[in-house]
């Protein structure tokens, strides 16, 4: 039985995790939007229902940071981001303590015909992530293109770590049949298969009672939760996704994965290579690192904004904090003038980023 640690002390505040900007001075308005461009970078494939991702790119006296909240978050989930990109650019980041990081491939949802295509973008990696039950495709169709596709990702790196991840887009019983056939092909670990923290728990103790050795990932129920560190209390998951600007910066998820007391995977959140280098700060932080990170979502964008784009070398990115490695991505001005967003949405996100701001400012 695993023991969390430090999850709650009597005032409510959670033991180990920093609150948002902890340390960190709040920049005004004006300093934050100053120099910040908004990119749109187009995807070679349909993501999680995403075509262009969209990023504004801020400059800070520690270097360029990223703020890139998905359209549907509102003011309060956005302020956490805000916080991420704030800690990016104004504090920097811990020092690390490996000088570089393992890092997967991602599949998107494509056909079993087309995952070749994507693999070899990546080049060789440990490990693959294979997006499955795709919004419409959840059903007894679906999963049969699901496993079709893992199978031929097993097929194509019989040598690689092999985990899927469902977005909680399967309700139990799907979930459940959905596993034991994926089991045959050697799942490290299923991503957030559920909704919800009682879903993962009660899909997590049916797996163990059928014998089926799938480990359960938590996401959403993570990075989504008030109380990050519920889903561990609830015994609900195996391990932790953790993705640096949903939680609030490389402190913050330090801070969550230690009082946690779980294993721990970084991933991205389709970020720009700005964002990723922050993925890897704390990658490179961590004190353990049992599972290759996902992390090289960079390959899955047409055009990056960067000078060097970070994309793994050998299945592995440097720290940007280790003075043997590279420094911080800087984006390269061609690219910016390329890629940046019309007028419209430029202003759509400096509203964004000031509603942001204010949520901050009131905590």
């Amino acid at each position: 039985m695993t023991e969390y640690r430090n999850l709650q002390n009597p005032h409510g505040a959670q033991d180990g995790i920093s609150p948002l900007l902890d340390g960190t001075r709040l920049p005004e308005l004006d300093e934050l939007l100053e120099g910040a461009v908004v990119v749109a970078q187009p995807m070679h494939t349909r993501f999680r229902g995403v075509t262009v991702r969209e990023a504004m790119l801020l400059h800070g006296p520690a270097g360029w940071a990223e703020f890139s909240p998905f359209a549907e978050y509102g003011p309060e989930e956005s302020s956490r981001w805000l916080a991420a990109a704030i800690e990016a650019g104004w504090q920097g980041w811990p020092a690390p303590v490996r000088d570089s990081v393992p890092v997967n491939a991602t599949v998107p949802a494509v056909a079993a015909a087309d995952v070749g295509r994507v693999l070899d973008s990546f080049g060789e990696v440990p490990a693959v992530k294979v997006k499955v039950a795709e919004a419409g495709r959840t059903g007894p169709e679906g999963v049969t293109e699901d496993v079709a596709r893992v199978a031929e990702v097993r097929r194509l790196r019989p040598g690689a770590a092999l985990r899927i991840d469902a977005n909680q887009g399967w309700d139990h019983a799907t979930a459940l049949a959905a596993l034991q056939r994926l089991a045959e092909h050697g799942l490290e670990y299923a991503e957030q298969p559920v909704a919800g923290i009682a879903g993962l728990a009660r899909l997590r103790e049916a797996l163990h009672a059928a014998g089926t050795p799938v480990r359960i990932a938590a996401d959403e129920s993570v990075r989504k939760e008030t109380d990050p560190l519920a889903v561990a209390r609830a015994g609900a998951a195996d391990l932790v996704v953790v993705k640096v600007q949903p939680l609030g910066g490389v402190r913050r998820a330090l801070g969550i994965v230690g009082a946690a007391g779980l294993d721990a995977v970084v991933s991205s959140a389709l970020d720009t290579s700005v964002g990723i280098a922050a993925g890897v700060a704390l990658a490179a932080s961590l004190p353990a690192l049992p599972y290759a990170c996902g992390l090289g979502t960079v390959a899955l964008f047409t055009e990056d904004v960067a000078i060097r784009p970070w994309i793994p070398d050998g299945g592995r990115l440097a720290s940007s904090s280790s003075g043997a490695s590279r420094a911080r991505p800087v984006p390269d001005p061609a690219a910016l003038a390329r890629l940046r967003a019309d007028e419209d949405r430029q202003q759509w996100w400096r509203q964004r980023l000031m509603q942001a701001h204010g949520v901050l400012s009131a905590t």
